[in-house]
């Protein structure tokens, strides 16, 4: 699951010396007269050091910031003090993967064209925003990272099956999905014991998002029955499943993090912050063993990436929403890229040099910003998701690839994922 690295920020409660933002009556102010803004993120945003220069230059401001490990939390959060009408913080982080119940919602969130600050239209990538704008044309959320797709491989078990194992020449092999999967063909029949990827679902779901229509279509009807590329990517995992391409290792499980140590599996989809899950996995011992090219199959795709929101709860709406224009302005983000390597989704960011020329040693010095930055050029648009689209990936797609993975027939088990995806968009 997409979101077990992320943390969580809630509202502090009110006490006889501070009254919190998420309370009835004005502005929020601390115990020394400040404006006191909450600040609800996940994951590590990288803004701490931001927070400081930010009250250093707004003496006025005072920033509160709390946080946890997880995102799942976070957000189940975020929707129960939605339906209380109580409880957010003044700004709330929400991630690309919950996307589709936060525009549900968006009634209940400001619309950043009328009371933030003028921003200039194209300071993000235009699918980034088009992600977060209401049909009506409503923005209801300033980017802060993305995750531009690339594909990671073990280069010794490359070499051990005969294939290429520089970045440029394995390029050939990640053109296409069928260039992939005949690749992983060959892989297993060189290298037995070893697998071609990690996960059906972590594959599916790559191929899914490339789509141009995904589980719904704009008028939020269901279409995962009807959408025949949604079934005949179903059916191209899961002939690779039955050859034997995949680990069967469930995404951030124990058995998965053993995986990247052991070698269970030669590629791996790579948004840009999994090079730090595979290094950190992977463990020192197998620094150099693997690597990252700038090619994907089919082009390129996303996976991760967030929102700062100003909810219609906060007392101090246009000071809350000058806080996330500033902390999303491309120089902001590429301090906040420095701090914890959270890959920005503005146009000036992707061209900055100390973007471009940041390397990982990990991978063998590669110019990993400089990569990223190409694949994220060659996102063209935002796939739409309706209203139960990331629970019906979490929920029901992800578990019923698994279950083929565990000896299910995968008819039977298309079958169980139609049945769970109507359930839940009921």
């Amino acid at each position: 699951m997409r979101h077990r690295w992320i943390s969580v920020l809630i509202c502090a409660a009110t006490t006889a010396a501070v009254t919190t933002a998420c309370g009835s009556g004005g502005a929020s102010q601390s115990a020394d007269g400040k404006t006191e803004l909450t600040i609800a993120t996940f994951n590590e945003f990288g803004y701490e050091e931001l927070f400081k220069e930010y009250e250093a230059a707004h003496p006025d401001v005072k920033i509160t910031q709390r946080k946890t490990g997880q995102g799942q939390p976070h957000h189940q959060n975020l929707f129960t003090k939605l339906g209380a009408g109580s409880g957010l913080a003044d700004i709330e982080g929400v991630e690309e993967g919950y996307l589709s119940q936060f525009m549900s919602k968006a009634g209940q969130f400001n619309d950043l064209k009328e009371i933030g600050p003028k921003i200039e239209d194209d300071r993000w990538l235009a699918w980034k925003t088009q992600a977060i704008t209401t049909k009506d044309g409503k923005l209801m959320g300033y980017g802060t990272d993305i995750g531009p797709l690339a594909m990671c491989y073990r280069k010794d078990l490359f070499e051990k099956a005969g294939l290429p194992s520089d970045p440029e020449g394995v390029k050939a092999l990640f053109t296409t999905w069928d260039a992939y999967f005949a690749a992983g063909d060959q892989f297993i029949a060189k290298v037995p014991g070893v697998a071609w990827f990690d996960s059906a679902a972590q594959v599916y779901n790559a191929m899914h998002n490339q789509l141009e229509t995904g589980y719904y279509d704009k008028s939020d009807k269901l279409v995962i029955d009807s959408n025949t590329a949604i079934k005949a990517n179903w059916n191209t995992v899961t002939a690779a499943v039955a050859k034997g391409q995949s680990a069967r290792l469930g995404a951030f499980s124990n058995e998965w993090n053993t995986g990247f140590k052991l070698g269970k599996f030669a590629t791996k989809t790579c948004p840009s912050w999994m090079l730090g899950v595979v290094e950190s996995q992977a463990g020192p011992e197998n620094k150099g063993l693997w690597a990252v090219t700038d090619a994907f199959p089919n082009g390129g795709g996303n996976w991760g990436g967030s929102y700062l929101t100003v909810p219609k709860q906060s007392k101090n709406a246009k000071k809350a929403a000058e806080l996330a224009a500033w902390l999303t302005a491309p120089e902001q983000q590429i301090k906040a890229f420095k701090a914890k390597g959270t890959f920005p989704s503005q146009v000036k960011a992707l061209d900055a040099p100390e973007l471009l020329e940041q390397t990982n040693a990990y991978f063998g010095d590669v110019k990993a910003g400089t990569l990223f930055a190409t694949q994220a050029k060659k996102i063209k648009a935002a796939q739409y998701k309706g209203p139960a689209d990331g629970q019906i990936q979490e929920t029901v797609v992800s578990p019923a690839l698994q279950s083929v993975e565990q000896g299910k027939s995968p008819d039977e088990a298309w079958k169980a994922a139609v049945e769970g995806a109507q359930k839940a968009a009921k």
